[in-house]
């Protein structure tokens, strides 16, 4: 069997706070535990991306005080942390690399936010070759504003970020399926 790295993705305190409120799929952490749990029981390689973020008022600020990776999805047993400064996950970082060595063609991707860096990790990732598996629960979006001042709910904004990646970038499943898959 391939070897199939689980990649989670800026899952840190930062994102409870009160800007990312209004999350559509507040059992996201749920599934990604799940997956994690799974992945460690089969000694399957596990990734973490933290996000660096240099600006001082994002969430995500480097030395803010909600940088910390979800002590529920924390990394264990010697399992990579990857900082990212982008949104993407593969620029300036040791991503790419790190699914080289281990001779991975696909990986699953979990993470925040579906429309943002998820977006940008999975795109970036299509186009260096990579077959990426995206289980739907394992993400979550926010309500977006577009320039002309409308607001379109998490929950739209997920529906429509998951329908345009599963068309061309990636396989989008759910964390029972993969599982169940994989057994």
């Amino acid at each position: 069997m391939q070897v199939l790295p689980l990649v989670v993705l800026d899952v840190q305190d930062a994102i409870d706070q009160p800007v990312w409120a209004d999350k559509n799929n507040p059992d996201y952490v749920k599934a990604i535990q799940e997956l994690l749990a799974h992945w460690r029981r089969n000694k399957w390689p596990v990734l973490h991306v933290k996000h660096d973020e240099a600006t001082p008022t994002s969430t995500y600020h480097t030395h803010g005080p909600w940088n910390r990776i979800k002590a529920d999805v924390a990394p264990a047993g010697g399992e990579p942390v990857l900082i990212k400064h982008q949104n993407c996950a593969f620029i300036d970082t040791e991503l790419d690399r790190q699914l080289k060595a281990l001779g991975a063609e696909s990986f699953v991707l979990t993470g925040v936010v579906i429309h943002n860096s998820m977006d940008a990790t999975i795109r970036t990732g299509k186009a260096l070759g990579y077959h990426i598996i995206l289980p739907k629960d394992a993400t979550t979006a926010v309500s977006v504003t577009g320039p002309d001042g409308r607001l379109f709910d998490a929950q739209t904004v997920y529906d429509l970020t998951l329908a345009i990646l599963g068309q061309e970038y990636a396989e989008v499943t759910d964390s029972q399926s993969l599982i169940g898959d994989m057994e």
